[in-house]
């Protein structure tokens, strides 16, 4: 043990911010929810917390075995401390750069945190002894931190981080906190030199710089190298100090759906900056064992819930105002809402009195009031839960019994949001009402804002000025023609649509009009394309082409404007157009990507701004995750519906909301019936591929373009630069049809059709808000996970499209797209197969579109496409 030490620096903030607001709300909130109707009153949860409640949840924690929340996170904690502190400071090649801030949100007793405030120190260099890292653990009664940091620092784990991690207390609720580090004050305890405005402004930089106008038309190279402006907030010697939030123990359970994301969102959380979250959440589990935590044996849990009582009426004047004894405990799931909910009881009709306004509240024999929620969190929740609070999940950890999650967040540089989010501007709540808006349907200006802001992203801090007039791979044009053709294309149809001239030079159309695609295995033959130049000085300038995308852009704004102000009658016509557009520039930003991806490790820039991913720790938990328990499952013989009725003939028309778009070739619907057949549960994946291609496959199948040999190692290609294949070995193999067939075939399947393929989907995908590797989610695949988790077999396929042996051609009641009759026409030559889902960096309105249709020629190397493996003999 440590010798005793001095005690522990508190900083009261909440006192700080009584002397600006002049009051603390409690007892508001307590009138408030004692003066609502009979079976809806509540009192608020912060009573439960004095420093009698604060004990007796230590003694929950320790003493009750049913609460399994607290020692699933400490297992998780004893088993993980050190690859969590790694992964944290991945922005930082897992080392630590400079002074730090860990600030931990409701701290209680440490235990669990002390773990990792070890773990932390580990990574402070042996020499220096001036404790760079800074811990501050919040919570709502100074007495109680003074003693569980005093404890902790006279332990052995104190001894262990002194000198490498200084500890200090702030005292007030959440909101205190965090707007005491928002103000810069955590900052300035780092190093009195910091400077809180400095800080501020740096960080209103950070929140609202991803909202501004599109992005600035300068050519200028970044210090990275890449061809736009560099995004980064201006760098401000001395204020930077990375911040670390924990915010542990399943507290977030206790606020509402939809406050939760908000609180979330409030969080000081610089985007793209290496701050990060760490986040722990308890899983839907059996509502039997949910309900044993809230009521164990020993009646803690009870005694904790009822303390409240005795708060609430402190809070009001008199301690005794709610006598014990005419109330008693109850717990229940509400297994619909998933949540545990926590109630006093009246035993008796009875009624109470304020004793500083003498308001009177009754209460009837055996109603309810609530003090608490406890949510608890399915796949579908967490991951709508982060996407809706702007946040990247980095990576997660579970104990061994899969109840309980700790999940390490950022905040990055752009994220794409739910499917049906809530609409912000007046543009978007005039144009198309929020009752009726479909996440298929016309979109929304915020879409737009989201998708340019990836499209900058990838262009103008990916993209090297040395590439720009290079091809990746050989089948496509120079990286510029795309920053070009995706204003063009979209400046082309607003002038058709809107019957103006073009905008675009008309060397613009000349040039970037059209892409290419040639046949693979005869290059000179290939559809109708641009003429592009062959010198690269007769290409436009970068900084003319982006004067030229931002003109464009405005054109977008202005059109909304027009609707919204009812200057243009919004018709399916206009609505289809933008749709039309906004997709193909999505489609395009992935093609980019697939392109770009060749040259990753050698030319291409990796993401910046989102956590690097730790490879070997990812690998490490891709092998403990669970399998399926079967390889395959089987399906049919039954009847669905591919396609859906969405006729240009009826493009007249001014019924727009609610209305799904589509590509010409998903239109109309038509059933087809699918007979039975078994399904491998996961596409092929990299090592089953290496497998049978190191053994007996070579000269039959071809080296997959996703793969890479170097010094006579394969490596699979990642927008990071090549990875070892055991790293990869559970992605899914990216390669062409063609190979995946001939593999198929070894294994004695085949390739599924588009009907097969749909219905696996259909009865076992869990979509983009239940955590399919879609809409850059992750920068890379991931192992499928169909068919594992408490007893649901929903899961994703790893972040790639899927190959079906349908061959792409005219199906009944097709009709060509008037707006753009090449879509699909121009591929119906027998070389191109339907593929079908979406990869990692497929916007979800894409990736959950059920009707979409996408195409590559069979022997198409490059893009993100792998299989899964169909057998008509059923076992």
């Amino acid at each position: 043990m440590a010798p005793a030490s001095a005690a522990v620096n508190i900083v009261n903030v909440r006192a700080r911010r009584l002397a600006l607001d002049g009051e603390d709300g409690i007892r508001q909130q307590i009138v408030a929810g004692l003066s609502r109707p009979v079976g809806e009153k509540t009192l608020p949860t912060m009573l439960l917390y004095d420093e009698r409640g604060l004990r007796l949840y230590d003694d929950i924690t320790t003493q009750a075995p049913e609460y399994y929340l607290f020692p699933a996170e400490e297992e998780i904690f004893t088993n993980y401390a050190d690859e969590i502190v790694r992964v944290m400071h991945a922005s930082d090649g897992g080392q630590l750069k400079n002074d730090e801030a860990v600030v931990e949100l409701g701290a209680g007793a440490l235990r669990k945190t002390s773990r990792v405030l070890v773990a932390l120190s580990q990574i402070v260099h042996p020499d220096n002894t001036n404790s760079p890292i800074s811990y501050y653990a919040l919570d709502l009664q100074e007495r109680e931190l003074q003693r569980s940091l005093a404890e902790l620092n006279d332990s052995e784990v104190g001894a262990k981080i002194q000198g490498k991690v200084s500890l200090q207390g702030l005292c007030g609720t959440y909101e205190d906190g965090l707007t005491y580090i928002q103000d810069g004050g955590v900052y300035s305890l780092v190093n009195a030199s910091r400077n809180p405005d400095g800080f501020s402004q740096r960080l209103s930089h950070v929140q609202h710089g991803r909202d501004a106008s599109p992005s600035s038309t300068s050519d200028s190279t970044s210090e990275s190298g890449s061809v736009g402006v560099d995004e980064t907030p201006p760098s401000t010697p001395g204020i930077y100090t990375p911040l670390h939030i924990m915010f542990l123990g399943s507290s977030l359970g206790n606020f509402s759906r939809g406050d939760d994301a908000a609180f979330l969102r409030s969080l000081p959380l610089r985007a793209g900056s290496g701050d990060t979250l760490l986040l722990g959440i308890d899983h839907d589990n059996d509502p039997v064992d949910i309900e044993s935590a809230y009521n164990d044996t020993k009646g803690i849990t009870e005694a904790f819930i009822m303390n409240g009582l005795r708060c609430a009426g402190r809070a009001l004047g008199d301690e005794a105002m709610f006598p014990e004894d005419k109330w008693e405990y109850v717990g229940v799931y509400n297994k619909d809402q998933r949540r545990h909910e926590a109630y006093y009881k009246s035993r008796i009709d009875h009624s109470v009195i304020d004793p500083s306004t003498k308001a009177s509240y009754s209460f009837k024999k055996d109603e309810l009031v609530r003090i608490e929620v406890s949510y608890k969190f399915s796949e579908r929740d967490a991951y709508t839960l982060f996407t809706d609070a702007d946040l990247r999940p980095i990576q997660r950890w579970t104990d061994s019994a899969s109840k309980y999650s700790v999940w390490l967040l950022e905040r990055p540089v752009f994220s794409v949001p739910l499917l049906c989010p809530p609409l912000k501007t007046e543009i978007s709540e005039a144009v198309v009402h929020k009752s009726t808006a479909t996440p298929f349907g016309m979109p929304t200006i915020e879409e737009w804002q989201t998708m340019w802001t990836a499209w900058d992203f990838i262009t103008q801090r990916m993209i090297p000025s040395s590439m720009l007039f290079q091809k990746p791979i050989d089948l496509r044009h120079i990286c510029l023609f795309y920053l070009g053709h995706i204003p063009t294309f979209l400046s082309i149809h607003l002038s058709r649509l809107l019957e103006v001239p073009d905008i675009e030079p008309v060397a613009f159309k000349y040039i970037f009009e059209r892409g290419i695609d040639p046949n693979v295995d005869d290059p000179t033959q290939c559809h109708s394309h641009s003429e592009v130049p062959q010198q690269d000085e007769d290409w436009p300038s970068v900084s003319s082409i982006l004067a030229y995308q931002y003109t464009v852009r405005e054109r977008i704004f202005q059109l909304y404007r027009d609707i919204a102000s009812g200057e243009v009658v919004l018709t399916r016509k206009i609505a289809r157009v933008l749709f039309m557009t906004l997709e193909h520039e999505a489609f395009h930003a992935e093609t980019l990507l697939y392109m770009l991806l060749q040259r990753a490790g050698t030319g291409t820039i990796p993401p910046s701004g989102f956590s690097a991913p730790v490879w070997t720790v990812l690998a490490e938990s891709w092998e403990r995750a669970p399998r399926p328990e079967d390889s395959t499952v089987t399906l049919g013989p039954t009847t669905i519906k591919l396609g859906h009725n969405d006729a240009e003939a009826d493009d007249a028309s001014t019924d727009v909301a609610g209305h799904n778009f589509g590509w010409d070739n998903e239109n109309p619907e038509r059933e087809v019936h699918v007979n039975e057949v078994r399904i491998e549960w996961r596409p092929v994946t990299n090592g089953e591929f290496y497998e049978y291609y190191n053994d007996k496959g070579k000269g039959v199948v071809k080296f997959p373009a996703s793969w890479v040999e170097i010094d006579g190692a394969v490596c699979v290609r990642t927008m990071y630069g090549p990875i070892p294949l055991k790293i990869a070995q559970h992605w899914p193999i990216m390669t062409s049809y063609d190979n995946l067939s001939s593999y198929a075939s070894v294994k004695g399947g085949r390739i599924p059709t588009e009907p097969e393929l749909r219905l696996f989907f259909d009865m076992f995908e869990c979509g983009y808000e239940g955590g399919a590797n879609v809409g850059f989610r992750n920068w890379h695949p991931v192992p499928a996970t169909t068919g594992v988790g408490k007893g649901n077999r929903r899961g994703h396929n790893g972040g790639v499209w899927e190959w079906t042996s349908t061959a792409l051609e005219q199906h009944d009641g097709f009709v060509p797209s008037r707006l753009y009759p090449g879509y699909s026409v121009d591929f119906f030559d027998g070389h191109h197969q339907v593929v079908i889902g979406g990869s990692y960096a497929t916007i979800p309105r894409l990736a959950e579109r059920r009707s979409l249709r996408n195409f590559y020629q069979h022997n198409y190397p490059y893009a993100w496409v792998g299989a899964r493996i169909a057998y008509d003999s059923v076992l």
